[in-house]
């Protein structure tokens, strides 16, 4: 018998073509990481912020509810006019039916 020897074909290297589309393709990812972790650098940022913004209502919050647990006790001065001027200068509010004018000019 004969033995025919076949030559091997070679394997063909990876085209150009494939190899910059995965060198794009891990730019990609590269670019999309470093842009979550902006994402999630900003988010923590906004979220340390509005915990603060939080924490500074609960201290007014605090002494509101302690101003009016006082109303009744003598000698810490407070009283209804300095509540309902707090009330009106400090968080905007206003009687029922009463009208509140804005001067938009500054002055």
């Amino acid at each position: 018998m004969r033995v025919i020897e076949t030559k091997e074909k070679k394997r063909p290297r990876a085209s150009l073509l494939l190899k910059i589309a995965i060198a794009a393709f891990s730019l990609y990812m590269v670019a999309a990481l470093i842009n979550q972790q902006i994402q999630i650098n900003v988010k923590t940022s906004q979220l340390n912020e509005v915990r603060r913004q939080l924490e500074e209502q609960n201290v007014k919050n605090e002494e509101l509810e302690r101003v009016l647990s006082d109303e009744g006790s003598a000698g810490d001065g407070y009283d209804d006019a300095y509540i309902e001027r707090y009330a009106r200068e400090e968080l905007d509010f206003a009687k029922p039916g009463e009208r509140v004018f804005v001067n938009v000019a500054g002055n």
